[in-house]
């Protein structure tokens, strides 16, 4: 799992027809510790609803597929949870409301 903040959409009106339905996101990779951007950026589908500004967990590969979403899709990103915090060392480096240390 990785974790990324979702900085936009991704719209495409023709597709394979086992995607039609399914929301893309464009993710970008984040330094855990500072939340800033790592200008490594992804297009995933969203199968929990997140939307943009929020950090996630996104998976790749095989794992992608794996959701219910997802399962027998050509996918090679898949956000698979919205984060509502996360802690290293004793600190809250994100909570999931407040901008400390986010690039918005």
């Amino acid at each position: 799992m990785v974790l990324a903040k979702v900085v936009g959409s991704v719209v495409s009106t023709i597709k394979e027809p086992r995607l039609e339905g399914i929301k893309f996101l464009l993710l970008e990779k984040i330094d855990v510790k500072t939340l800033k951007g790592k200008k490594d950026f992804v297009v995933a589908m969203d199968a929990v609803g997140a939307g943009e500004g929020e950090i996630v967990f996104f998976v790749g590969g095989s794992s992608s597929r794996q959701t219910e979403t997802t399962t027998g899709k050509p996918s090679d990103a898949t956000i698979i949870a919205i984060v509502d915090s996360f802690d290293m060392g004793g600190k809250t480096i994100y909570s999931k409301g407040t901008t400390r240390g986010a690039d918005k």
